[in-house]
């Protein structure tokens, strides 16, 4: 996995990044599962009420400003989630959800591009093809499994996900769990109003009654395992390796949230879907292992890679 030079990774530390895409894959089964008990909005709600409390009275508030708090919590809160969880409630597939999601590594380039003057590379324009591709044929086989309003607010999350890495990476936050605790202190507010206005209180309430162990589970697997676990671990990863020998991992999350949905919820894999996932896929790819490729002695665009 480390392709950049020659730094080593211990294989515990790899099978660590393996353990936080292997929680961040199946959480799309995880969220299929708690939406038949819970509204989509309250189940937000208590994602990010969970991620905050108690860990908001052990973690001190990261020394950024309140404003990339705030930000950071509205987007990720609500756009990404709360957007992500209204598109799985029957207008979305667990696995096609994983595999549209990642669509957030473009919207993070077209941010850097915007505010960080970065160009848009060769290699990043035939990857940006290639998932797109990917994105056009599931809106040409679109059936239940992808209705074109799921697509289409699945696309709005990554987009929110993607200006999200851009405002934390503004922000200088060194500790992702720190600032993803408190960023949470804004999104539960507009998410319980949102699920009062759209949800209205009588379902919030026979949910919360009603729910079982597995939502509460599938709660707990979201705060706890996805949100404190995946994100200390692969910022505790991040800090002792350089990016490109962790992040490639990465792009087994829809691979793992494609094949969880069918072992688990029996999601339906015809020729179209793999397509689908080889192109988004593929073009994930070519974005974060060029720039490793093109570092390495011999490679035939070494001058031009832009690496």
């Amino acid at each position: 996995m480390s392709t950049s030079g020659h730094h080593h990774v211990p294989i515990r530390h790899l099978l660590l990044a393996l353990a936080v895409v292997l929680v961040w894959g199946t959480n799309f089964t995880v969220i299929r599962v708690a939406l038949d008990e819970l509204p989509p909005l309250l189940f937000a709600t208590l994602r990010f009420l969970f991620a905050l409390l108690p860990a908001a009275f052990f973690i001190r508030k990261p020394p950024v400003s309140w404003r990339s708090l705030a930000a950071y919590g509205m987007l990720i809160g609500v756009g990404q989630f709360g957007l992500l969880y209204i598109a799985m409630d029957g207008f979305i597939s667990p696995g096609l959800a994983s595999l549209v999601v990642q669509s957030q590594v473009f919207f993070t380039i077209v941010m850097a591009m915007i505010f960080g003057k970065e160009k848009l590379r060769p290699f990043q324009i035939v990857a940006l093809a290639l998932s797109t591709l990917g994105i056009v044929v599931i809106v040409e086989h679109g059936d239940a499994s992808a209705t074109l309003f799921g697509l289409f607010l699945t696309l709005l999350a990554s987009m929110s996900w993607g200006v999200g890495n851009h405002v934390a990476k503004a922000s200088g936050a060194t500790n992702m769990l720190a600032f993803v605790v408190w960023a949470s202190l804004f999104a539960v507010p507009p998410l319980f109003v949102a699920a009062l206005v759209m949800e209205g209180w009588p379902a919030i309430s026979g949910a919360i009654l009603h729910a079982g162990p597995t939502a509460w589970a599938a709660v707990l697997w979201q705060s706890v395992g996805n949100t404190m676990f995946g994100y200390a671990a692969w910022g505790w990863l991040l800090a002792r390796h350089p990016a490109a020998a962790i992040t490639p991992t990465a792009m087994l999350v829809p691979i793992v949230g494609m094949a969880t949905s069918a072992l688990v919820l029996g999601e339906a894999l015809p020729g179209w879907k793999i397509w689908a996932a080889v192109l988004v896929i593929g073009g994930l790819g070519l974005n974060v292992l060029w720039p490793l490729a093109a570092r390495l002695p011999g490679f035939p665009w070494r001058r031009g890679a832009g690496a």
